[in-house]
């Protein structure tokens, strides 16, 4: 495994297809495609490596969680990686979380691969 990952996705089939591409490249994945609060909770709880949010769909609920992770002591660092979204959305996204990172779902597994775990890592 790559590592963790936790995704958040506002489209539960968009969401699965994600996953799974994902899960193909050899990331263990977590999903959350209907409550901020429970993705949050989850994040809390699980601590990935990283956590993936798409901007597609519900950008200020993406935008919500990743505020709330800032404002953590616990969740403060961990790495977050925004997915798509329009223009307008990126732009406020970026204003809340400037240490975010954005990409596209074409470019996502070249960004991720900055969040691999040691190959002796075991999830």
């Amino acid at each position: 495994m790559k590592g963790r990952l936790f995704l958040v996705h506002w489209n539960a089939e968009a969401a699965a297809e994600r996953a799974c591409m994902l899960r193909d490249e050899d990331w263990f994945v977590d999903v959350e495609s209907v409550d901020g609060a429970t993705a949050y909770q989850v994040i809390q709880t699980e601590m990935p490596d990283v956590v993936l949010i798409d901007l597609s769909r519900k950008p200020s609920h993406g935008r919500e969680i990743a505020r709330s992770l800032r404002e953590s002591s616990k969740t403060r660092e961990l790495p977050i990686v925004f997915v798509d979204g329009d223009e307008i959305a990126i732009k406020k996204v970026r204003s809340r979380v400037p240490d975010a990172l954005f990409t596209t779902w074409d470019e996502v597994i070249n960004v991720l691969a900055g969040f691999t775990r040691p190959e002796d890592s075991k999830v």
